[in-house]
């Protein structure tokens, strides 16, 4: 029997006239996931039919595609010709070890062909007819059922499926352009990283390093995190910044309460530089009102003053148990939550001010030279290509 996975595109059903050119976005990403799996892939009618080579796993083809951005939900269906009883008998056939396991189902029937002679609830009721006289176990729910079973009947063909798996939802990854997220080892900036490429960002990654003070293994968990949202965004340059030096600097020269603040602005001020030479157009960080020192109102207007480049919060109106939520729906926590410090927690001042005035965070900085120790950051940097 002839198989199609059936991905839904979501919220591009919205986009009008350039809808075309998110689901060009998105079938080029479904073919980057798929590669040797996918024997054809066309789209129509809001939805993108796969089909598979022989011996592909549908599966685990079907894991992959739960995250990609831009597919609200995906079902593996059976193609029947257009003539009601191949399909009442293919659903049986097609979706029997399902009905077998169920105690209740429904049938919904959806007719895109305006041209098939039956309506959506004839459909149903012949299909679910036929499915009651061969598995008379079943009783038909239509409030809550074990499985619903779904008819389309399209342009070429007709299609049954049975459970629909919920995609990841969003935008197709680039579809919105390019952005650079400050990546720690915590929990909150991988969480950051994952929402705004759901809305349809390509990511670079930076990460600050400050050897020695942070070890080998607080770089190879940022690797892993990168890794793991790179199963959704895509392949991710993560770039290494070399940030020992800058901030003993920064601890020598300046007043122990502005420490994390100039340092934060010359963390913004490097990324910045690295994003625009990699042709980025934003930033993101995964900073929380609120919810450390550095995070207040006033710290957030501090620290994003110093750059021109926009700067996306994500999580700016959330709190922590809402991002553990979401760390854990997509891998990173347990990762996260490892043992090994980043270069923020290692130089963290005693008493940070919580509501520090402009001026007097740039008359501490005046102190130290801002541009040589910016860009020698930038000219010690290195890349490492990180894909899953």
């Amino acid at each position: 029997m002839k198989e199609v996975i059936l991905a839904k595109c979501g919220e591009l059903v919205l986009k009008g006239l350039n809808r075309s050119n998110f689901e060009n976005i998105l079938m080029n990403n479904i073919k980057q996931k798929l590669k040797d799996d996918l024997k054809s892939i066309r789209s129509a009618q809001s939805t993108v039919y796969i089909e598979l080579n022989e011996g592909a796993d549908p599966d685990l083809v079907v894991e992959k595609l739960t995250k990609v951005f831009g597919i609200s939900s995906i079902s593996r269906a059976g193609i029947f010709e257009k003539d009601i009883e191949k399909i009442k008998k293919g659903a049986c056939e097609y979706l029997r070890d399902e009905l077998t396991l169920a105690k209740t189902f429904k049938v919904e029937s959806k007719r895109s062909d305006k041209k098939f002679p039956l309506k959506s609830p004839e459909i149903s009721a012949i299909t679910g007819g036929e499915i009651l006289k061969n598995f008379r176990h079943l009783k038909v729910d239509v409030n809550n059922p074990d499985i619903v079973v779904t008819v389309e009947i399209r342009d070429n063909n007709a299609f049954v499926h049975g459970a629909r798996i919920k995609g990841a939802g969003g935008m197709p990854t680039s579809s919105n352009g390019k952005a650079a997220v400050l990546i720690s080892g915590g929990i909150d900036s991988p969480v950051a990283a994952y929402m705004m490429a759901k809305r349809g960002l390509s990511l670079d990654a930076i990460h600050f390093f400050s050897s020695p003070y942070t070890s080998e293994k607080a770089k190879e968990k940022v690797i892993e995190l990168t890794r793991i949202i790179s199963g959704y965004a895509g392949k991710i340059n993560l770039h290494i910044v070399p940030f020992t030096q800058q901030q003993l600097e920064i601890k020598k020269m300046c007043k122990n309460e502005h420490m994390t603040l100039i340092m934060r602005r010359m963390m913004m001020q490097i990324a910045e530089r690295i994003a625009k030479k990699n042709r980025c157009d934003g930033l993101i960080t995964g900073e929380s009102l609120g919810q450390v020192a550095s995070q207040t109102l006033l710290a957030l207007a501090v620290t994003g003053e110093c750059v021109k480049m926009p700067i996306l919060r994500p999580l700016v109106g959330m709190d922590k148990e809402e991002i553990v939520t979401i760390a854990r729906k997509i891998g990173t926590f347990e990762t996260s939550i490892l043992p090994y410090e980043d270069c923020c927690t290692v130089f963290v001042p005693k008493h940070p001010t919580t509501k520090p005035k402009l001026s007097s965070i740039l008359e501490s900085e005046s102190k130290i030279d801002m541009e040589y120790w910016i860009q020698k950051a930038v000219d010690e940097t290195y890349v490492i290509e990180v894909s899953k």
